[in-house]
C-alpha cells in the first residue's frame, strides 16, 4: 500500500487525485457542447447519453446499500 508522502502539501495531494466527478461533469459539458456545435444531429443522443450517466450516477448510492 502507498504510504502518503509526509513532505507533500494539501493542494498537492489533491493536484495528485486525478478525475473526479467535480472535473468530469464539465468536461463532458464542453466535449458534448463542441460536438453539438459541429454535428448538431448529434444533440438527441447527446443529451439522452447524458441524463441516463446523471441518472444512474445520482441512484448509484441508493444500489450500493
Amino acid at each position: 500500500m502507498l504510504e502518503p508522502d509526509p513532505n507533500a502539501t494539501n493542494t498537492e495531494e489533491h493536484a495528485k487525485m486525478g478525475l473526479n466527478i467535480v472535473v468530469l461533469q464539465p468536461l463532458g459539458a464542453l466535449i458534448a457542447g463542441i460536438l453539438i456545435l459541429i454535428m448538431p444531429r448529434l444533440l438527441n443522443f447527446i443529451v439522452a447519453i447524458y441524463l441516463i450517466l446523471i441518472g444512474l450516477i445520482g441512484l448509484a448510492p441508493h444500489f450500493l446499500r
